[in-house]
């Protein structure tokens, strides 16, 4: 099979590598990445994977399968275009519009499942299929790797837990502003407490500064400029946030997330108005069985797939798909559409 990795941002590319793993591992598939240009203009596997930055090369490839983690994929090119989702934030609206381009949505676990199927039904021109997310096979992997690190991170600054500090990049819905000083009491006052941070890649350039001398002054404060946050992720021990798909992942984790002013419908975690509250919601969720259980609750419906073969079912599912309904040439859609497609990425030479 003819597989095609599309990474228009940068974030794409923790969530396709599994599936690049997965079917380089069957030795059946031809593997190429589409890498956007001006999104990703320096990419971390250029030297590992077979990649194009070129449309046309996508489309002389003639793909079987595309795998998008992100809204929008040319209709124009040939092969079943499958959406695999940047993440599990349910609370924005975005998340669930259709938009036309995809052939099938393979979904996290059964609460998106449940939703897409009924979008499902009312559009009538795509499937639904539960696999679990990808990025989830290296987390499998990767579980315990980092636990030597970690040790040597406290033993180093003689601290004894591990506090990760990842905003959203979005002006509208960031903590940036307003959790610094509350983040400096935080590490002042709570003697165990490392803090790392972790930005977005889109984060505004001039909080990334701010923040970078924060934790020059602070020994208890880490900055770090690392390519993916997932790592980080596995190593802390406690998450704050704020409006991030983020928290589901660290929440899928079974660990305890803070939020300062978090847009979502329902909260499974604690969540904060106040900065002056940081210190004692830091204390409560350490042993909240509340929180404890509300996590328990978005493992087993957000994504309770932990079990390394995400990937695998990904690709048994696309074949199925092919055995059921051949490869589509393109994918039909109204003009509009077409045109933010081409908008985006441009004509190819047929």
């Amino acid at each position: 099979m003819r597989i095609v990795l599309f990474c228009e941002n940068k974030y794409a590319i923790d969530i396709l590598n599994p599936i690049q793993m997965e079917a380089a591992r069957e030795r059946t598939n031809e593997i190429l990445w589409y890498v956007h240009s001006k999104k990703i203009p320096e990419f971390p596997l250029k030297d590992e994977v077979a990649w194009t930055n070129s449309m046309q090369e996508v489309y002389n490839f003639s793909p079987e399968s595309i795998f998008v983690p992100g809204n929008i994929v040319p209709y124009y090119l040939p092969g079943v275009k499958i959406q695999v989702f940047h993440g599990y934030a349910a609370e924005k609206k975005d998340h669930w519009v259709i938009r036309r381009y995809f052939d099938t949505y393979f979904t996290q676990g059964p609460f998106f499942t449940r939703g897409f199927a009924r979008l499902a039904k009312k559009y009538k021109d795509f499937e639904v299929l539960e696999t679990g997310w990808p990025r989830q096979d290296w987390i499998k992997e990767h579980l315990h790797a980092f636990d030597e690190e970690k040790q040597q991170m406290l033993q180093r600054n003689g601290r004894k837990r591990l506090v990760l500090y990842a905003p959203t990049f979005s002006p509208s819905l960031t903590s940036l502003p307003y959790l610094k000083k509350a983040l400096v009491d935080l590490v002042e006052q709570e003697k165990d407490i490392l803090l790392i941070m972790k930005f977005h890649p889109l984060t505004k350039q001039e909080w990334v500064d701010e923040y970078k001398a924060l934790a020059e002054k602070h020994d208890a404060i880490m900055w770090i400029d690392d390519f993916s946050v997932t790592k980080y992720q596995i190593m802390a021990d406690v998450m704050i946030s704020d409006t991030s798909s983020t928290i589901y992942e660290f929440l899928l984790l079974d660990k305890p997330v803070i939020t300062f002013r978090a847009v979502a419908k329902d909260i499974y975690w604690k969540n904060i108005t106040d900065i002056t509250l940081l210190r004692q919601a830091y204390r409560e969720v350490l042993t909240d069985q509340k929180s404890a259980q509300l996590r328990k609750w978005v493992i087993d419906n957000y994504d309770p797939y932990l079990d390394g073969q995400v990937a695998h079912r990904m690709l048994e599912g696309t074949r199925d798909y092919i055995r059921r309904h051949g490869v589509p040439a393109k994918r039909s859609l109204n003009i509009w559409r077409k045109y933010t497609s081409i908008k985006t990425f441009g004509r190819v030479k047929k």
